[in-house]
């Protein structure tokens, strides 16, 4: 069920499934709840499940030129406050990786488990931070082309011609993301610090869904990142770039209802 609630004197858009124990689904960079449609209807068989637009994506307004991950974790926050929620797994994808480990540096005693979904802790290089700078150049004059041209990129070679309407889907829905949008999440992650230490500190369970074509995160580095959760769980998708939700829906589904029942396990 989609709902509103106010935060900063805007509607943030979210929806609410199923019953039980809770999990909360947070998009990545282009993104919105939309792309966790198939997903969150398996796992609210079993489990509640909130998905949020996160600020300046999907129906929820831009707040600012910048979204920082920690603006966008209060907003988090914000909806489950509403819901009266006080213990859940939080799932981010990419940028909502990042906000994941925000809200979890912010909010810890709320954190039942946190899973990494192609995210990473590690922030910015120099030279990244440089990019994103270029592209939000680019997107404010004209964002299609950037569009268009990057989310093919953020599927495995192999799987573009097998998930044709999938990468239609993604690409729709990042063109439905304003130029305004674009550029405050480019800022907000480049601005994002280094929080190896959440993870590292973690008293909860940690899953790392890792795709091993992923040409945005390197795999490799990313099971190093694994080793830091003092209870950590790694999940390598063999043929998969950084949409596995698109890509290996059954192994993402089987790996997140496996890591739900350890955490909540007493």
């Amino acid at each position: 069920m989609i709902k509103y609630v106010d935060f900063r004197k805007v509607k943030v858009r979210f929806s609410d499934k199923g019953k039980g124990r809770a999990i909360v689904l947070l998009h990545g960079f282009l993104e919105s709840l939309d792309v966790f449609e198939e997903l969150s209807d398996q796992l609210s068989k079993s489990f509640r499940v909130i998905s949020i637009d996160l600020p300046g994506h999907g129906k929820t307004p831009v707040m600012g030129y910048a979204h920082s991950m920690e603006f966008m974790a209060t907003c988090v926050m914000s909806v489950l406050n509403s819901l009266s929620v006080r213990k859940y797994i939080i799932v981010g994808h990419s940028m909502g990786g990042y906000v994941s480990l925000a809200f979890a540096d912010l909010y810890p005693e709320y954190v039942a488990g946190l899973c990494l979904f192609h995210s990473t802790a590690m922030p910015d290089s120099a030279e990244k931070k440089k990019e994103r700078d270029r592209i939000a150049k680019i997107v404010m004059n004209d964002h299609t082309y950037f569009v268009i041209d990057l989310i093919p990129k953020l599927f495995a070679k192999e799987n573009l011609s097998l998930l044709k309407e999938e990468v239609e889907k993604a690409t729709n829905i990042a063109l439905n993301t304003t130029k305004e949008g674009i550029v405050a999440a480019l800022m907000g992650m480049k601005m994002r610090p280094n929080r190896e230490l959440v993870l590292k500190h973690a008293k909860y369970p940690v899953l790392f869904i890792i795709g091993k074509k992923d040409a945005i995160l390197a795999w490799e580095n990313l099971l190093l990142l694994a080793a830091l959760p003092k209870k950590s769980i790694q999940v390598v998708l063999e043929n998969t770039g950084h949409m596995g939700f698109y890509e290996a829906p059954e192994e993402c589904f089987n790996a997140l209802t496996k890591f739900i029942r350890i955490c909540y396990r007493k």
